[in-house]
């Protein structure tokens, strides 16, 4: 008799805060892999989240792992997720996190690449442009190996409003946020649609039904919505989190999907060697290839702006 080996995918999470408790919490109720590993400097901590979701599994019917661990087990990981962060300071611009974040990537990153890991790491921790850049150089590994969540949830939150003041299902909406995570992000409106027909086509054939709607202040509205959410709750969390696992399912289930994440620009959008927020196809091998948008000449200034604050501060960091 033959016996063959069946793959057991694995997923580590590294910082078991808000956002990475969230994430695992998705991961689990979604059956996204076998073996789910917490890690956190507080061992205690990674640990009681681990067991609140083995508890979880006994009504789900699930033969999922899950259990706090060490980096060393990142070795055979399919996908690293970095959450670890320091707490929001209201005030603070996600950029202004720079400094503290990177000192949390110089710790971790080192440990798990010290096991030999070979995966993807996806990058939540902000400011998450810069952090992914610098994950991706601390790490050594290919570009198309590190994914940050980059503009992915304000892309979300840009679907959900525009799908409520039409009245349409949000899948029926394709609309992307771009450049930054975080102030100096850009909304492409010539690439908006709604069920295939341009957006700024629908605003100017239904003048009357849309004579409220104002682009300025829903691309303000889209910019300061999780500040507040931040600034009431500590941190966004629910939305991340989906964020986060529809990006581990496209890669691990090799989906071929297009998510705006950041990701390496290598001369697309005129820009080089700078993680920054654009649709990307993501399957088994990452990032597979990006999407150039042809913006408007606007748009596109507003785009190159966004990246090159974003590589003020990757200067502050490598050079």
């Amino acid at each position: 008799m033959i016996f063959m080996a069946i793959g057991r995918s694995k997923v580590v999470v590294v910082g078991t805060g808000a956002v990475g408790a969230a994430v695992a919490f998705d991961l689990v109720m979604n059956h996204v892999c076998d073996d789910l590993i917490l890690i956190d400097i507080n061992k205690e901590k990674a640990w009681a989240e681990a067991t609140d979701l083995q508890h979880s599994l006994g009504y789900s019917g699930s033969r999922m792992k899950v259990r706090a661990g060490e980096y060393a087990e990142c070795r055979d990981a399919d996908i690293v997720v970095i959450a670890a962060a320091t707490p929001y300071i209201p005030g603070q611009s996600r950029l202004d996190m720079t400094d503290k974040a990177a000192g949390i990537m110089k710790n971790v990153v080192p440990d798990i690449m010290a096991s030999g890991f070979s995966g993807i790491i996806i990058v939540i921790t902000n400011p998450v442009d810069v952090m992914s850049y610098y994950v991706c150089k601390l790490s050594g590994l290919p570009a198309y190996k590190v994914i940050g969540t980059g503009t992915a949830l304000d892309s979300a939150r840009l679907k959900y409003h525009l799908a409520d003041v039409m009245n349409v299902d949000p899948q029926s909406v394709h609309a992307v946020c771009m450049g930054e995570h975080g102030d100096s992000q850009v909304i492409p409106w010539s690439q908006i649609t709604v069920g295939g027909k341009k957006f700024l086509d629908i605003l100017n054939d239904n003048k009357i039904r849309l004579e409220g709607f104002d682009i300025n202040s829903v691309t303000e509205n889209i910019k300061w919505t999780s500040y507040r959410i931040m600034n009431a709750k500590g941190a966004t969390t629910f939305g991340i989190a989906a964020t986060t696992v529809q990006i581990v399912k496209a890669v691990l289930k090799d989906e071929n999907k297009v998510i705006p994440v950041s990701a390496m620009l290598s001369g697309e959008y005129e820009a080089t060697d700078i993680f920054a927020g654009v649709p990307a196809v993501l399957n088994s091998q990452g990032v597979k290839e990006l999407v150039e948008y042809h913006l408007s000449d606007s748009e596109m200034t507003e785009l190159k702006k966004s990246i090159e604050l974003i590589r003020e501060y990757n200067k502050k960091l490598i050079y």
